[in-house]
Protein backbone atom coordinates (compact mmCIF):
# COMPACT_ATOMS: atom_id res chain seq x y z
CA UNK A 1 0.00 0.00 0.00
CA UNK A 2 2.92 2.36 0.98
CA UNK A 3 4.40 1.90 -2.44
CA UNK A 4 1.04 2.71 -4.27
CA UNK A 5 0.48 5.68 -2.43
CA UNK A 6 4.16 6.79 -3.23
CA UNK A 7 3.90 6.20 -6.82
CA UNK A 8 0.24 8.40 -6.97
CA UNK A 9 2.15 11.28 -5.46
CA UNK A 10 4.99 10.70 -7.78
CA UNK A 11 2.38 11.16 -10.41
CA UNK A 12 1.02 14.09 -8.27
CA UNK A 13 4.15 15.87 -8.15
CA UNK A 14 5.22 15.41 -11.52
CA UNK A 15 2.57 16.84 -12.94
CA UNK A 16 2.70 19.88 -10.64
CA UNK A 17 6.44 20.43 -10.40
CA UNK A 18 6.69 23.83 -12.37
CA UNK A 19 4.75 25.11 -9.39
CA UNK A 20 6.92 23.53 -6.73
CA UNK A 21 9.89 24.84 -8.54
CA UNK A 22 8.67 28.48 -8.47
CA UNK A 23 7.52 28.00 -4.80
CA UNK A 24 10.92 27.12 -4.27
CA UNK A 25 12.49 29.78 -6.30
CA UNK A 26 10.39 32.57 -4.59
CA UNK A 27 11.82 30.84 -1.16
CA UNK A 28 15.59 31.27 -2.24
CA UNK A 29 14.41 34.54 -3.48
CA UNK A 30 13.66 35.84 -0.17
CA UNK A 31 16.66 34.05 1.56
CA UNK A 32 18.32 36.35 -0.39
CA UNK A 33 16.98 39.27 0.27
CA UNK A 34 17.21 38.56 4.09
CA UNK A 35 21.01 38.23 3.54
CA UNK A 36 21.42 41.51 1.63
CA UNK A 37 19.12 42.93 4.72
CA UNK A 38 20.82 41.34 7.14
CA UNK A 39 24.42 42.97 5.39
CA UNK A 40 22.92 46.03 5.34
CA UNK A 41 22.58 46.38 8.94
CA UNK A 42 26.03 45.72 9.64
CA UNK A 43 27.61 47.85 7.42
CA UNK A 44 25.36 50.73 9.01
CA UNK A 45 26.09 49.25 12.43
CA UNK A 46 29.44 49.29 11.88
CA UNK A 47 29.69 52.28 9.89
CA UNK A 48 27.91 53.92 13.18
CA UNK A 49 30.77 52.54 15.37
CA UNK A 50 33.45 53.57 13.26
CA UNK A 51 32.12 57.09 13.05
CA UNK A 52 32.12 57.38 16.84
CA UNK A 53 35.57 55.96 17.32
CA UNK A 54 37.69 57.72 14.52
CA UNK A 55 39.97 60.60 14.82
CA UNK A 56 38.50 64.21 13.32
CA UNK A 57 40.14 65.79 10.69
CA UNK A 58 42.33 68.57 11.98
CA UNK A 59 42.57 67.30 15.56
CA UNK A 60 45.59 66.10 17.30
CA UNK A 61 44.86 63.49 19.81
CA UNK A 62 47.50 63.35 22.40
CA UNK A 63 48.18 61.10 25.27
CA UNK A 64 48.64 62.50 28.80
CA UNK A 65 52.18 63.01 29.46
CA UNK A 66 52.75 65.17 25.33
CA UNK A 67 49.14 66.60 26.14
CA UNK A 68 50.86 68.24 29.39
CA UNK A 69 54.32 69.19 27.18
CA UNK A 70 52.52 70.34 24.59
CA UNK A 71 50.07 72.58 26.38
CA UNK A 72 53.15 74.21 28.79
CA UNK A 73 54.55 74.82 25.27
CA UNK A 74 52.26 76.99 24.25
CA UNK A 75 51.57 80.87 25.06
CA UNK A 76 48.39 81.45 23.44
CA UNK A 77 46.41 78.46 24.31
CA UNK A 78 42.83 78.08 26.43
CA UNK A 79 42.54 74.29 28.03
CA UNK A 80 38.88 73.75 27.91
CA UNK A 81 37.07 71.05 30.68
CA UNK A 82 33.83 69.94 28.22
CA UNK A 83 32.64 67.84 31.34
CA UNK A 84 29.65 68.74 32.87
CA UNK A 85 29.43 71.13 36.01
CA UNK A 86 29.38 68.25 38.62
CA UNK A 87 32.04 66.48 37.34
CA UNK A 88 34.15 69.61 37.12
CA UNK A 89 33.65 70.15 40.52
CA UNK A 90 35.59 66.86 41.74
CA UNK A 91 38.95 67.77 40.16
CA UNK A 92 40.17 69.51 36.57
CA UNK A 93 43.71 70.46 35.14
CA UNK A 94 44.90 73.72 36.69
CA UNK A 95 43.87 76.70 34.05
CA UNK A 96 40.74 75.19 32.42
CA UNK A 97 37.57 76.17 31.61
CA UNK A 98 34.23 74.34 32.01
CA UNK A 99 32.44 74.49 29.12
CA UNK A 100 30.19 71.82 28.92
CA UNK A 101 29.75 69.75 25.47
CA UNK A 102 25.63 70.17 26.12
CA UNK A 103 26.57 74.20 26.29
CA UNK A 104 29.39 74.25 24.00
CA UNK A 105 27.44 75.46 20.54
CA UNK A 106 25.95 78.01 22.76
CA UNK A 107 28.89 79.14 23.80
CA UNK A 108 31.41 79.28 21.21
CA UNK A 109 31.25 83.49 21.52
CA UNK A 110 33.79 82.68 24.64
CA UNK A 111 36.65 80.43 22.93
CA UNK A 112 38.71 82.63 20.66
CA UNK A 113 39.87 81.27 17.57
CA UNK A 114 43.33 82.93 17.31
CA UNK A 115 44.03 80.24 19.99
CA UNK A 116 45.18 76.88 20.37
CA UNK A 117 42.36 75.00 21.62
CA UNK A 118 42.85 71.84 24.05
CA UNK A 119 40.06 69.88 25.04
CA UNK A 120 39.57 66.90 27.86
CA UNK A 121 36.78 65.51 29.72
CA UNK A 122 36.71 62.16 31.50
CA UNK A 123 37.75 59.53 28.64
CA UNK A 124 38.13 61.12 26.00
CA UNK A 125 35.05 61.06 23.87
CA UNK A 126 33.24 63.90 24.65
CA UNK A 127 36.44 66.32 24.11
CA UNK A 128 36.37 64.49 20.17
CA UNK A 129 32.64 65.35 19.69
CA UNK A 130 33.61 68.99 21.10
CA UNK A 131 36.30 69.20 18.45
CA UNK A 132 34.43 68.40 15.67
CA UNK A 133 31.61 71.15 16.67
CA UNK A 134 34.45 73.68 17.03
CA UNK A 135 36.03 72.27 13.75
CA UNK A 136 33.01 72.71 11.84
CA UNK A 137 32.42 76.01 13.04
CA UNK A 138 36.13 77.25 11.72
CA UNK A 139 38.43 76.72 14.64
CA UNK A 140 41.88 74.84 14.30
CA UNK A 141 44.97 74.09 16.17
CA UNK A 142 42.64 71.75 18.34
CA UNK A 143 44.29 69.18 20.78
CA UNK A 144 42.60 66.43 22.87
CA UNK A 145 43.56 64.46 25.72
CA UNK A 146 43.56 61.27 24.48
CA UNK A 147 41.73 59.10 27.57
CA UNK A 148 41.04 61.66 28.95
CA UNK A 149 41.34 62.54 32.62
CA UNK A 150 41.11 58.57 33.48
CA UNK A 151 44.73 58.44 31.66
CA UNK A 152 46.10 62.05 33.50
CA UNK A 153 48.57 61.60 35.97
CA UNK A 154 48.94 65.08 36.65
CA UNK A 155 47.79 66.95 39.97
CA UNK A 156 44.00 68.36 39.57
CA UNK A 157 42.28 71.17 41.01
CA UNK A 158 39.36 71.04 43.38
Amino acid sequence: MDSAVCSQCKVMFGRHNHVFKKYQQKEEDIVDTGSIINIAVIVLLLWFVYSRIRPAKGLKALSAEEFQNVMEGSEKRMLIDVREPGEYKTGYINGAKNIPLSQLSARLGEIPEDKAIFLYCRSGMRSKNAARILLKNGYTGLVHLQGGLSAWSGKLKR
